[in-house]
């Protein structure tokens, strides 16, 4: 059974795909944003989130032991050390106030030629990036929308007025 077994096998062998996330996350560490499939940038955006929050809990560490062995952790997923040491040493305090979220996925239209495969282009968030504002529920209105439509129904038919109908011209 396959139960709690989810990823992306993204049609290659475990030992490609960690290659293939390792190279695109040192990539997009480098770069700041890279084009792939929506795919591929779906299964990039958890392994290199869980990396940024080792870079992360490393400038927060007290003990320089323990921000050692995230470093070490991290260059276990990422085989990239230029990579991880831009990361650790400069981008981590851009993430340090940002409680998860580090990346953004879109879609891109025209799909690619060879294969129609859906183009995305996955990238680093910024400190200073808000995001959008999120909704807190039912907006106010929508309940007493409601109530009219209900009292309205409840209404004999004769009740209601019609208005005349206006000629076209």
């Amino acid at each position: 059974m396959r139960h709690n077994k989810h990823h992306a096998s993204l049609g290659v062998t475990r030992e490609h795909r960690k290659a293939m996330l390792s190279n695109m996350g040192a990539s997009l560490i480098k770069h700041g944003r890279i084009e792939t499939t929506l795919t591929k940038a779906k299964a990039l955006r958890p392994f290199i989130e869980k990396v940024i929050t080792k870079a992360k809990n490393a400038a927060a560490a007290a003990v320089k032991a323990d921000a050692i062995h995230l470093r070490r952790m991290a260059l276990k997923d990422i085989r990239d050390e230029a990579a991880v040491t831009l990361l650790f040493n400069e981008k981590a305090a851009q993430f340090a106030k940002r409680p998860g979220g580090y990346t953004r996925i879109y879609k891109l239209g025209p799909q690619r030629i060879g294969d129609a495969a859906e183009m995305a282009i996955i990238e680093l968030i910024s400190a200073e990036d808000e995001g959008y504002s999120k909704s807190r529920g039912k907006k106010k209105g929508s309940k007493k929308s409601g109530a009219k439509k209900s009292a309205v129904a409840a209404e004999p038919a004769s009740a209601v007025e019609v208005a005349p109908e206006t000629p076209k011209a």
